[in-house]
């Protein structure tokens, strides 16, 4: 199949472009620097420069490539958050998930394409009920103030791709990336914080996480673009776990001390009220779907494993 992925030098598009070449797919792969296209070359794909937020260039792009999937995995994530600005710092990638997505759409359906994947994020569940959120749990309808831009964006992102019934549309709501060319990696922005002393555990640190190796992200899209069917996947390891667990652990396998205890308004101090609610009170989620449908299996079934790997 001919792939067009946008947002192909980032962090899983690195991992997902050579993937989909090895798989024997003909990969057009799109960037907003010129500079990358060498990159795009050497991962095997045909390079395409072009804007995301101009749909001009977003409808010549996947004109001239004519894929028969798309793969939509554009962000602009800053490499240092300020979590009391979370709106801030997402603002370009709000844009992406609203403007960007309706352009590819727009896009996708004039050259007819038959499969419509987007990158979407499990941290925007509601913060009720169960522990661990299944595919069909509803989005966060409160979020805390800081990040109502970001639920609104995913929230637009999903109704959008999900509402084009001239395509198959996947959503794909990935768990915390860890590894190459993510911020949880050794030497990365959130590992030296704890290596630091400077990422304490926050009230009860009952927040659940679910992690994926951004590998084995890769690879779930992969299965995605071959065989997948309309509809959300959760796509996460085996092991979600709440901050009071893997945070020590995380701290422990890198060799730093012990995280800090502070209360809940301290934390708010320092890292805003997103900060408390991603130490407090976010929700997992079940990755059963995806094993199940996709064919699916994480080669890192825990981040247990998954962090000392890398």
């Amino acid at each position: 199949m001919r792939v067009f992925v946008a947002g192909a030098t980032g962090a899983i598009g690195k991992q997902l472009v050579p993937r989909l070449v090895a798989a024997g797919h003909d990969v057009h792969g799109m960037t907003r620097s010129a500079s990358k296209a060498v990159m795009l070359r050497e991962l095997g794909a045909v390079p395409v420069v072009a804007d995301a937020l101009d749909p001009d260039q977003v409808a010549d792009a996947v004109g001239r490539a004519r894929p028969d999937v798309i793969v939509h995995q554009l962000t602009a994530i800053p490499a240092t958050l300020d979590l009391r600005h979370f709106d801030r710092d997402f603002e370009l990638t709000n844009r992406l998930r609203t403007e960007g997505t309706d352009h590819l759409l727009s896009a996708g359906q004039a050259v007819g394409v038959r499969r419509f994947i987007a990158q979407s994020y499990f941290g925007a569940y509601a913060r009720t009920g169960s522990a661990v959120k299944t595919e069909e749990d509803p989005l966060d309808p409160v979020p805390a103030r800081e990040m109502r831009g970001v639920v609104a964006a995913v929230r637009h992102l999903e109704e959008a791709v999900l509402g084009a019934r001239w395509t198959e549309g996947i959503l794909l709501r990935y768990g915390a990336f860890y590894g190459p060319g993510t911020s949880l990696t050794a030497g990365a922005e959130q590992v030296e914080l704890v290596r630091k002393g400077r990422f304490p555990l926050v009230g009860n640190g009952g927040g659940v996480w679910s992690f994926i190796h951004i590998a084995d992200a890769a690879e779930a899209t992969l299965a995605a673009v071959e065989h997948g069917s309309r509809g959300v996947y959760n796509v996460a390891d085996d092991d979600p776990a709440p901050v009071a667990v893997w945070l020590p652990a995380l701290a422990q396998e890198i060799g730093a001390r012990k995280p800090m205890h502070v209360p809940r308004f301290v934390g708010r101090l320092f890292a805003g009220e997103v900060g408390v609610v991603m130490m407090t009170e976010l929700r997992g989620a079940s990755n059963a779907k995806a094993k199940r449908e996709l064919a699916w299996q994480p080669g890192h079934p825990s981040w247990r494993q998954g962090f000392a790997a890398a």
